[in-house]
C-alpha cells in the first residue's frame, strides 16, 4: 500500500473512531413510550443510591440490577454529602458520583439522575445543606433569590460535571432522563403563589442548561411544559400525566419502607410489587422505577427522619448487604422478562379493554402482526374464573395474568416460581470460636466541656442546634449559671429542672453531676425533660446536652423544624397550692459544638490521640466511653455484619470510617406483628406485614468489605448510654437454606446456594403441599414418584440445580382441577 493510501486510511478510522466518542443516543418520547435511536421502549428502572454503598459494592450490584432484567438505575444526587460547607466541595469514595455513572454505563445501562437537588430520600435534611438555613434572608424551596442562586449554582455545577464527561444520551452516554426538584406538588399549597413561581423557576433554569435529555417532576400534577410530571407511591396504575403527549412514568414504586428507631420491621411481599408493577403496565405504563433496589445504609450522620435506622434496606430486590433478596428479585426478574418480550406490542399496539365486573379486566395490546394481554383481577378477596377468547384462566384474587399472546399464561404476579433464600448470620472463622474481642478504652473528658468554656459562643437566648453546628455534629452543650440565694423564692430542696426539647435526646448535668437523660421516638417533634435537682446556694452550673439522631427530612418547611432545645429552660418548685418557676432561657447560653474524642478524631488510626488508650480497670455500662478493639478479617467473600448487642447508643467506626448510628437497645414495639403469612391480596401500606416485635430495632450493622484489609483492622465505638462491648462480634451473611415453590405451567424450578453446595433436601413434594418455607408438610394430593428422590439426585453437591415442574418429572396425579405446586426445602 502506498503512503498516501496508509494515510487516507489513517484519517478515515480516526474520524470513524471520533465519530465513535462523540456519537449520542436521540431521547424522545410520547404518551406510549419512551424512544432512545427510533426504538420505542418500556423501562424497568431501579434505584441504587451510590452514598449508601461503597465503590467496592458497586460494580456487583449494578451487575445483579442487569441480570434481574432492569435497563436503568436511578439515583438522587446528594447535595448536603457534596457540598458539606459553602463552596467546599466532596467527590471522593463513595460520593464519586462520576466513578458511579461510569459503573453503570459500563454494564450497559441507562441512568435516572434525579438532580432535585432537595431529594427527602430519609436522607439528613432531605439533602439540602443545613448551612442554607444559617444564609441571611434565605427561604428554602420557594420563590427566595438566596435560595434559587445557591440550587442553581450546585444544579448547574452537577450538570456541567456530567458534560465534562459526556455522560448525558445526547453526548453518547448513559444518562437518558434526569430530574428537577422533587414532590415538590406535595407541599406547594403551603408555600402560596411563590411556590408555584418557584417551581416555574424551577422549569425554566432546568431548560435552560440544555442537556439533551428530558427532565422530569415527580408528584407536580401542574408541572409546566415540557416537564414531566411523574408519580411516586405503592401502587400508580390509575396515575395520569397532565400532558396526553408525556410518557407515563412511575418514578418511586415503593419495594418496602423505611424503618425508625423502636419500630418494627416492614415487609411488602414479592406478589404485590408485581402486582401493583403489571398493573401499572397493563394501563399503559412507559417506565417504571423501584424505589429501593437496593437501599443499602445510611452511613455516618446521614439518616434523616428524624430517628431513622443506620439500616436502609427497604425490603428491596437486594438487600442492605447486596445479596439477593429471594423470592422478590427472582419473581420481578422473570416479570421484567415477560415485559419486555411484549415490547413491540405494548408501545405499537391498539388498545382495548374488557369489563368483566367485580374488578376483573382483560387488557389487549394488538398489532397488525401480534397481540399481548393481560387479564387483573383486582378483588382483594375472590378468585376469578375469566372465558377469554376461547379459554379458560382462573385469575386469583389480587393478581394479573399476562399472556404475551393472549392465549397461554406465562406468569402471574400471585404465582411465585422463584427459591425464597434464607439468610442466616455465620461467626467469624477467622478468630478463635468463642474468643471476645480484646478491647482498650478511654473516657469522654466531660468536665473539661462542662466547667471551661475556652472557644464557645454565648447568647443570652437558646439557640436552635442547627444554627449552632451547621450539622457538623449530632451533639451540642448548652451551659449556663444561675446564682440561688436561701431568700429566693425558688429555693428549695425539692427543686426540678425542666427542659423543653424538640423530640430527640437530652443529657443532663448540674455542677457536674450527671442528673438523668430523656429521648422520645420517631414522629414525636417535642419532649419534655424534668428530673429532681439540688442546686447549692450561690453560683450552680446547669449543662445541657442536646444530641440530635437525624434532622427532618420532609414536609412543608421542614427546615423550620426547631432542633436542639427549643426551650423553656425552667428551675420549678411546688409550695404548697403554689407553683414557682425561675425561666433561665433568657440567661447567658455558653455553646459548645461536638465532643472532645470526636474533636480529636480519637476513631482515627492517625489521631495523634492514638497513645492515650488503655487496658486497665475495664469498665461496662459506664456513659460517654470510647472502646477500641481490632480484629481479623472474616474469611469468605460472604458480606460482613458487626453484632452490636450489648451495646446501648453511640457510633461505630471500622478502619476510620464512620459505618453509624448504633442504638441496639432501642427495642421495636411489642405488638402489631404478623404472626401468620403476610397475606398479599389488598392495598399495601406500611403498617402491614410487620416483623420484629418485642426485638432490637437495629442489632446488625453492615461493615462492607471493601473496608476491610487482609490483615489486621480496628473497630471503635464511642458509647452515650452505657454498654458491654464483651458481646460484640463479627460475624457474615450466608444463606443457610433455600425455598422453592413453583406451580406446575411449563416451569422449572432453579435451587442456588450461591457460591455453595446444597448439601441435602429437607423437604420435597409434588401436588397440593401445605405451610411456608420452614413448615412445609404434604397435602391431600400427591404424585406418584418421590419427589425427595428426585430432588437429591438433581441437587445435592451441587451450588445450583433446575428442575422442570411437570408430571413428566414427578408423575401424574389428579389433584381435582387444584392447580399442581412443588415444594421444596434445601439445605445449604
Amino acid at each position: 500500500m502506498a503512503a498516501s493510501q496508509k494515510n487516507f486510511s489513517a484519517i478515515c478510522f480516526c474520524f470513524f473512531l471520533l465519530a465513535l466518542c462523540t456519537s449520542a443516543y436521540e431521547v424522545s418520547h410520547d404518551g406510549r413510550a419512551i424512544t432512545i435511536d427510533g426504538a420505542r421502549r418500556v423501562l424497568i428502572s431501579g434505584s441504587i443510591h451510590y452514598p449508601r454503598s461503597t465503590p467496592g459494592m458497586w460494580p456487583d450490584l449494578i451487575k445483579k440490577a442487569k441480570e434481574g432484567e432492569l435497563d436503568m438505575i436511578e439515583t438522587y444526587v446528594f447535595w448536603n454529602a457534596h457540598e458539606p460547607s459553602r463552596r467546599e466541595y466532596d467527590f471522593s469514595g463513595n460520593l464519586d458520583f462520576i466513578r458511579f455513572l461510569k459503573t453503570i454505563q459500563d454494564e450497559g445501562l441507562y441512568v435516572f439522575l434525579r438532580i432535585g437537588p432537595y431529594i427527602c430520600g430519609e436522607w439528613n435534611y432531605g439533602g439540602l445543606p443545613v448551612w442554607l438555613h444559617n444564609m441571611p434572608g434565605i427561604e428554602l424551596r420557594t420563590a427566595n433569590s438566596v435560595f434559587m442562586n445557591e440550587m442553581q449554582n450546585f444544579t448547574t455545577m452537577i450538570v456541567n460535571m456530567v458534560k465534562n464527561e459526556k455522560l448525558f444520551a445526547s453526548q453518547g452516554g448513559p444518562i437518558i432522563l434526569a430530574q428537577i426538584e422533587n414532590e415538590y406538588g406535595n407541599v406547594m399549597t403551603s408555600y402560596g403563589d411563590a411556590g408555584k413561581a418557584y417551581i416555574d423557576w424551577c422549569a425554566n433554569m432546568a431548560e435552560s442548561l440544555q442537556i439533551g435529555v428530558p427532565w422530569v417532576m415527580c408528584q407536580q400534577s401542574d408541572a409546566p411544559q415540557p416537564m414531566i410530571n411523574t408519580c411516586n407511591g405503592f401502587y400508580c396504575d390509575s396515575f395520569t400525566p397532565n400532558n396526553p403527549n408525556s410518557p407515563k412514568i412511575w418514578t418511586e414504586n415503593w419495594t418496602g419502607w423505611f424503618k425508625s428507631w423502636g419500630d418494627k420491621d416492614p415487609h411488602r411481599t414479592a406478589e404485590d410489587v408485581a402486582f401493583a408493577v403489571a398493573r401499572f403496565f397493563q394501563n399503559g405504563g412507559t417506565l417504571q422505577n423501584y424505589y429501593m433496589y437496593h437501599g443499602g445504609t445510611n452511613f455516618g450522620r446521614t439518616a434523616g427522619g428524624p430517628y431513622i435506622t443506620t439500616s436502609y434496606d427497604y425490603d428491596a430486590p437486594l438487600d442492605e448487604y447486596g445479596n439477593l433478596n429471594q423470592p422478590k428479585w427472582g419473581h420481578l426478574k422473570q416479570l421484567h422478562a415477560v415485559l419486555k418480550s411484549m415490547e413491540m406490542t405494548l408501545t405499537h399496539g391498539n388498545v382495548s379493554t374488557i369489563d368483566f365486573n367485580d374488578s376483573v379486566s382483560a387488557t389487549i395490546y394488538a398489532t397488525n402482526e401480534s397481540s399481548s394481554c393481560f387479564l387483573g383481577n383486582a378483588n382483594s378477596t375472590t378468585d376469578a374464573t375469566i372465558n377469554f377468547q376461547g379459554n379458560q384462566f382462573m385469575v386469583p384474587a389480587w393478581s394479573v395474568t399476562i399472556l404475551p399472546d393472549c392465549k397461554n399464561e406465562v406468569y402471574n404476579t400471585a404465582k411465585v416460581n422463584t427459591q425464597t433464600s434464607v439468610m442466616v448470620k455465620a461467626a467469624n472463622k477467622a478468630e478463635n470460636e468463642g474468643a471476645t474481642l480484646s478491647w482498650s478504652w478511654r473516657p469522654e473528658i466531660l468536665k473539661d466541656t462542662i466547667f471551661q468554656r475556652k472557644r464557645y459562643v454565648s447568647a443570652h437566648q437558646l439557640i436552635d442546634q442547627k444554627a449552632a453546628t451547621n450539622d457538623t455534629s449530632d451533639y451540642l452543650w448548652y451551659i449556663t449559671s444561675v446564682d440561688i440565694k436561701e431568700y429566693d423564692p425558688i429555693w428549695s430542696l425539692e427543686m426540678s429542672l425542666k427542659v423543653n426539647g424538640s423530640g430527640q435526646i437530652i443529657h443532663a448535668y448540674v455542677n457536674g453531676k450527671y442528673i438523668g437523660s430523656e429521648w422520645a421516638k420517631y414522629g414525636v417533634s417535642n419532649s419534655v425533660f424534668e428530673q429532681k435537682v439540688q442546686l447549692n446556694p450561690g453560683r450552680n452550673q446547669i449543662a445541657l446536652l442536646s444530641v440530635t439522631v437525624g434532622l427532618a427530612n420532609y414536609g412543608p418547611m421542614f427546615d423550620m423544624i426547631q432542633t436542639g432545645l427549643p426551650g423553656p429552660v425552667q428551675l420549678v418548685v411546688q409550695k404548697g397550692d403554689e407553683t414557682i418557676i425561675k425561666d433561665l432561657s433568657s440567661y447567658k447560653w455558653t455553646y459548645k459544638v461536638g465532643l472532645n474524642g470526636l474533636e480529636d478524631k480519637v476513631y482515627d488510626l492517625d489521631s495523634y490521640q492514638a497513645s492515650k488508650w488503655q487496658a486497665q480497670q475495664f469498665p461496662i455500662n459506664r456513659n460517654f466511653t470510647w472502646y477500641k478493639a481490632t480484629f481479623k478479617a472474616p474469611l469468605g467473600t460472604d458480606p460482613i455484619v458487626l453484632d452490636l448487642q450489648g451495646m446501648g447508643k453511640g457510633f461505630a467506626w471500622v478502619n476510620g470510617f464512620n459505618i453509624g448510628r448504633y442504638w441496639p437497645t432501642y427495642l421495636a414495639d411489642a405488638d402489631g406483628c404478623d404472626v401468620e403469612v403476610c397475606d398479599y391480596r389488598g392495598t399495601y401500606g406500611s403498617s402491614k406485614c410487620l416483623t420484629n416485635c418485642g426485638q432490637a430495632t437495629q442489632r446488625w450493622y453492615h461493615v462492607p468489605r471493601s473496608l476491610i484489609k487482609d490483615d489486621e483492622n480496628t473497630l471503635v465505638l464511642f458509647e452515650e448510654f452505657g454498654g458491654n462491648p464483651s458481646f460484640v462480634n463479627f460475624q457474615t451473611i450466608t444463606i443457610g437454606s433455600v425455598c422453592g415453590n413453583a406451580y406446575e405451567s411449563n416451569n422449572t424450578l432453579e435451587l442456588s446456594c450461591n457460591e455453595r453446595p446444597i448439601s441435602s433436601i429437607k423437604f420435597a413434594s409434588f401436588g397440593t403441599p401445605q405451610g411456608t418455607c420452614g413448615s412445609f408438610q404434604k397435602g391431600s394430593c400427591e404424585a406418584t414418584k418421590d419427589a425427595l428422590s428426585i430432588l437429591q439426585n438433581a441437587c445435592v453437591g451441587k451450588n445450583t440445580c433446575s428442575i422442570e415442574v411437570s408430571e413428566e418429572t414427578f408423575g401424574t396425579v389428579d389433584c381435582g382441577g387444584v392447580p399442581k405446586r412443588l415444594a421444596v426445602e434445601a439445605v445449604c
